[in-house]
């Protein structure tokens, strides 16, 4: 009788156990797909890339990013412009030097990016002498746009978005590329917006 009873509490502990083990493996499982399914939405399929010499452009990149829904990611130079670099008046500034040569190509200096699992991506950068800085084409020329949409802006106190579109879309070789638009560094979230909404 007692050797009886001793059998049932060890199949009553083993049974326990294996109950435990499963209810751990479920919740494990469950964590796990929780995390992806975060993951996942945590991802946009819009990335808003930008270059900002003076802080303008990241301004209205940083609204884009807001409407859109966005991720964003700077272009950073390896050698950063100072005040020096882009004196426009100055024919032998580092950027008037790089924008009179169109194959100059400035390292970017910002870790790399997977464009994996975006389809639209908004670019942006101030305007150089009628086009684009050449740190873009740099950019442009390093990442397969396969797949995706690209919507150029810009930055300028007045100049327009020229060239700098079709100028990119030629080096680059792959992607939807659309018609870009200048803005101000004031530009409203609202008129950012209608801008979006209307390429649609």
């Amino acid at each position: 009788m007692q050797k009886t009873k001793t059998i049932l509490a060890i199949l009553m502990v083993f049974a326990m156990t294996l109950s435990l083990t499963a209810c751990g493996s479920n919740a494990s499982n469950e964590t796990s797909d929780m995390q992806a399914a975060e993951d996942t939405a945590g991802h946009s399929d819009v990335l808003v890339a930008y270059f900002s010499a003076t802080g303008t452009t990241k301004g209205v990149a940083e609204k884009i990013a807001a409407v859109a829904g966005g991720d964003l990611y700077e272009i950073l130079a390896a050698e950063p412009y100072t005040e020096a670099d882009l004196n426009y008046s100055d024919r032998s500034s580092r950027s008037t030097t790089e924008q009179n040569d169109k194959n100059a190509r400035p390292e970017i200096g910002s870790e790399d990016i997977s464009l994996e699992g975006y389809t639209t991506v908004y670019l942006g950068f101030p305007i150089w002498w009628g086009e684009e800085p050449r740190i873009l084409d740099t950019f442009v020329e390093k990442y397969s746009f396969e797949g995706i949409t690209v919507i150029p802006f810009c930055t300028s106190g007045g100049s327009g978005i020229g060239r700098s579109g079709p100028n990119m879309e030629a080096l680059a070789g792959s992607g939807t590329w659309m018609e870009g638009k200048r803005f101000s560094g004031s530009v409203s979230e609202a008129d950012l917006k209608s801008w979006i909404d209307g390429m649609k």
